[in-house]
C-alpha cells in the first residue's frame, strides 16, 4: 500500500521512514529548516581540513527570511553555489553545519524539535536561535582578507 500524500503534497512523518536517498525531490527539498547557514561563507584550514563558518553572507541571501533570493536560477550568479543532493551528501559532510537537517538524517540522527517539519512552523528555527537572520554581513561589504574577523560560532 502506498503511503498517503498530506495538503503538501509530502507523506506525514517521511524523513522518519524514508531513506534519505529515497526520497522525492519535493521531500529532500522540505528538509532544508531555513537556518541560511549554508549560504555563509566559510573559511577552510588547508592544513587541517577544518571549517569555519562566518557570518558573511552570500550575495544572493536575503537577511530577513533566510533564503535565497534567486534560488531556482542562482548558478547564473553564484556558479560554485553546492547543491546538496544524496549523490553528494558524503563529500559535503565536512562543511555541513551540525544542525542541518540533510546532515543529520544522513549520519542517522533525528530532527530537532525546532525543525518546521516537526513544530509546523517555519518560525520555529529563528526563535529558537539557530538561523542567521539578522546576524549577516552582505559577502560584497567585506574584504576577502579580512574574512578572518568574521568567523563565528555555530548557532545552535
Amino acid at each position: 500500500m502506498k503511503d498517503p500524500i498530506d495538503r503538501t503534497g509530502l507523506r506525514p512523518r517521511f524523513w522518519e521512514t524514508v531513506r534519505p536517498d529515497r526520497m522525492t525531490q519535493k521531500e529532500w527539498e522540505a528538509l532544508c529548516d531555513g537556518c541560511g547557514k549554508c549560504c555563509m561563507n566559510k573559511l577552510e584550514d588547508e592544513d587541517s581540513g577544518e571549517v569555519a563558518l562566518t557570518c558573511i553572507a552570500c550575495r544572493l541571501f536575503e537577511d530577513d527570511n533566510c533564503r535565497c533570493t534567486q534560488y531556482p536560477t542562482r548558478h547564473q550568479f553564484v556558479p560554485e553555489c553546492v547543491v546538496l543532493s544524496p549523490k553528494n551528501m558524503d563529500q559535503n559532510l565536512y562543511w555541513i553545519p551540525e544542525t542541518c537537517a540533510y546532515k543529520l538524517l544522513w549520519t542517522g540522527q533525528t530532527l530537532f524539535d525546532w525543525h518546521p517539519l516537526i513544530s509546523g512552523d517555519p518560525q520555529t528555527v529563528h526563535d529558537a536561535g539557530v538561523s542567521m537572520q539578522h546576524r549577516t554581513v552582505p559577502e560584497f561589504e567585506v574584504d576577502e582578507d579580512d574574512w578572518e574577523n568574521h568567523i563565528i560560532e555555530e548557532p545552535v
